[in-house]
């Protein structure tokens, strides 16, 4: 490891790179702790504050998880099919984490325009709208928005202790069937990055999904940002055999 002090790039920013180097090595993304704040600064040849700083803001942006008394390691990145949108907290819950709701919003709102679209309803119509930040340790990993077509007959005083869907069937008797799933790439404003503590312009994973109930007929639309530094998602594909007509 070393630094070229004679470059016009600064010295902090030469170090935030190494670090974000050392953490793609296969021993640092099993686990294994990063060197210490000391031992790197000597290896560098710069201060103990020029390391500290580097490895801060990667800790900020999720790529670092620092322990007191313990050290810097690399963060562990959850993972998650599209296919389980059904329960995310169920399927977080199968990989040993358990999801936790920082904050929660739940009131009568005029619908956006992507969701006015989405759910098949005139521009700025009366709907349920939750809002949430989910994570875990501690950590938020992403902000999801949902609103509900007024069909569901919602009343505002569901509760949000069990899965979404679940909570939804039982209150309005309408069964999610199958969603429809839209993904892009963005970056934190200023609102979000304070929501999910990251820093601004942060790459973020944007999930649209409109479900939809047995008869194909919208029940609800949801946005969803995820923080890239601590969340995959992962697809699924598989190959449909086709039959060759006989001649």
């Amino acid at each position: 490891m070393a630094l070229d002090h004679r470059s016009p790039v600064p010295l902090r920013a030469q170090v935030e790179h190494l670090l974000r180097e050392l953490a793609r090595k296969p021993e640092y993304q099993n686990g294994k702790l990063l060197p210490d704040e000391v031992m790197l600064a000597a290896q560098l040849g710069v201060s103990r504050g020029t390391v500290r700083s580097g490895i801060g803001k990667l800790v900020f942006e999720g790529l670092l998880e620092r322990k007191a008394g313990v050290g810097t390691r690399v963060a562990k990145r959850a993972e998650s099919g599209v296919r389980a949108w059904r329960s995310f907290s169920r399927e977080m819950a199968a990989k040993g984490i358990t999801v936790e709701n920082y904050q929660l919003d739940y009131r009568l709102v005029e619908s956006s325009a992507e969701a006015a679209k989405a759910l098949q309803l005139e521009a700025r119509a009366k709907l349920w709208r939750l809002d949430r930040v989910r994570g875990w340790n501690n950590t938020p990993v992403l902000h999801s928005t949902s609103w509900f077509h007024p069909r569901l007959g919602l009343r505002g005083n569901e509760g949000f202790g069990s899965p979404l869907y679940e909570i939804v069937e039982k209150a309005s008797g309408v069964r999610p069937h199958h969603a429809r799933e839209e993904f892009l790439a963005t970056v934190a404003d200023e609102r979000m990055a304070k929501l999910l503590q990251v820093a601004r312009q942060a790459p973020l994973l944007l999930r649209r999904h409109t479900v939809y109930d047995p008869g194909s007929r919208p029940i609800e639309y949801a946005e969803v940002r995820y923080v890239s530094a601590r969340f995959t998602l992962t697809l699924d594909m598989q190959r449909r055999d086709e039959r060759v007509p006989s001649a």
